[in-house]
């Protein structure tokens, strides 16, 4: 059974840089999908940024600009790298891996909280 582990979160002063990262343990065949969402309390879990198969990646418009995807070649490694962090970027980071089969593997999340 393929795993997910998030790190890189924590507490983040407003303005300020953070780089998420996950890596899958395991095996995950025919990964189409590689993604990081975010859930605030009482919301659902949104998209934040994608890595698509064809190597291309899509940004939520809150993300864009400041916010950058990427992953290893391998596809068992994805980053998202946060600049110019504001407090509403407050949330529980996921990691997702989307397979061809439309199947979801999900992390356990990971907090940041962007405050002074």
């Amino acid at each position: 059974q393929a795993r997910i582990v998030e790190s890189g979160g924590g507490l983040v002063e407003p303005g300020g840089s953070r780089t998420l990262s996950c890596v899958v343990s395991g095996t995950i065949s025919s990964v189409d999908t590689m993604v990081w969402h975010r859930q605030t309390p009482g919301n659902p879990r949104v998209l934040v940024a994608a890595f698509t198969s064809s190597g291309a990646t899509n940004y939520a418009p809150y993300a864009k600009g400041r916010f950058t995807i990427s992953r290893d070649d391998a596809k068992t490694s994805l980053y998202l790298q946060m600049s110019s962090l504001r407090p509403e970027d407050t949330a529980v980071y996921y990691c997702g891996i989307i397979t061809v089969d439309a199947y979801a593997y999900w992390g356990q999340g990971i907090q940041v909280t962007v405050s002074s």
